[in-house]
């Protein structure tokens, strides 16, 4: 055994994730868009609060909240983050306090994963500014204000993306291949949604550790192609120095697609609506408005336009999301 391998083995988890999350081939879905056998690995079916690639991230980044001995996580994002929703689960889970950060002003509308944030017990600001950005600020002075009281608090970065957080799909990665082996399926092609970065650089990394011979098909929903590339590879880099192994970015064949984010990061948009709509009337699957909708909806596009006609196989990573359908900006959309 590798000694990377063994290092993955013995990073410290929660425990949220005691089988695999099922492998779901979409056989309708398939029939209605075209393009190659269509499977869907169903991270939104994790247990725990309301499951998602946020709560897989949090099985290894939770541990290490534990391990530390923290009192209180502090984090933040958008009023209707899946990340921030997890926290707050993770935090009620584990007994600890949770700080949540929100740009923004208040909304007029609790609604989604900041109501369900909100039944999970958070502490809940806003800054006032609809700069994103303005969260990391606000995380950086809620972590000092805490330790000069005395407490000892875990920062988790906006949206999660850190470099645990990455190495928990290098996990998802490895149970992956597992399962497809079983199943002798043999992608061509993973797709997924990229925001912060941490699910593709887990991913990244996973690939190439694992000898997976897939390209990866990622569909930016909240920065350019080459941001959100940079993130995803730096991330990677980081991760695999955790464990003690090396990774190149270039290594793995990857391709972020751009065109598909609409008004903006978290707007639903209607080719991202009618490939929920597609996925909820053929397989009885609900994607959500701000991640897997839209990558769906790229998906689509990309077998009209020939993009996949080399491929067998495709694997379409749900990161779940649901809460983001309870909302009145998708309900304007119906």
């Amino acid at each position: 055994m590798n000694d990377w391998s063994e290092r993955l083995d013995a990073l410290p988890r929660l425990s949220l994730i005691e089988e695999a999350t099922p492998l779901h081939r979409a056989k309708n879905l398939r029939a209605g868009f075209g393009g190659p056998d269509l499977w869907l690995k169903r991270d939104d079916l994790l247990p725990a609060g309301f499951g998602g690639n946020k709560m897989r991230s949090l099985d290894v980044v939770g541990a290490d909240v534990l391990l530390r001995s923290a009192n209180v996580i502090v984090t933040g994002a958008g009023v209707l983050s899946n990340h921030v929703r997890a926290v707050a689960a993770v935090a009620a889970m584990t007994g600890l306090r949770c700080e949540i950060a929100y740009w923004g002003p208040p909304p007029a509308r609790i609604e989604g994963n900041h109501l369900l944030t909100r039944m999970l017990g958070a502490n809940i600001s806003f800054t006032g500014e609809n700069d994103r950005a303005s969260v990391d600020a606000a995380i950086a002075r809620m972590l000092s204000m805490l330790r000069a009281m005395g407490e000892n608090p875990y920062g988790i970065p906006r949206g999660g993306a850190c470099a645990l957080a990455a190495l928990s799909h290098v996990l998802a990665v490895r149970e992956t291949v597992h399962q497809l082996a079983r199943l002798d399926v043999r992608p061509d092609a993973v797709l997924m949604a990229v925001g912060g970065g941490a699910t593709l650089a887990g991913w990244l990394l996973g690939s190439a550790l694992f000898g997976a011979s897939w390209r990866i098909d990622a569909v930016t929903v909240s920065r350019p192609v080459g941001e959100a590339m940079e993130r995803a590879e730096n991330l990677a880099v980081e991760a695999a120095a955790l464990i003690g192994c090396n990774f190149s970015p270039g290594c793995v064949e990857a391709v972020v697609h751009d065109g598909f984010i609409g008004e903006g990061y978290g707007v639903p948009s209607k080719a991202g609506q009618e490939a929920i709509a597609s996925a909820a009337r053929t397989e009885g699957i609900f994607l959500d408005p701000v991640y897997t909708g839209k990558a769906m909806a790229c998906y689509r596009a990309l077998i009209e336009k020939g993009y996949f006609d080399d491929a067998a196989t495709a694997l379409f990573l749900h990161t779940g999301g649901a809460p983001g359908l309870f909302t009145a900006s998708v309900e304007r959309m119906l």
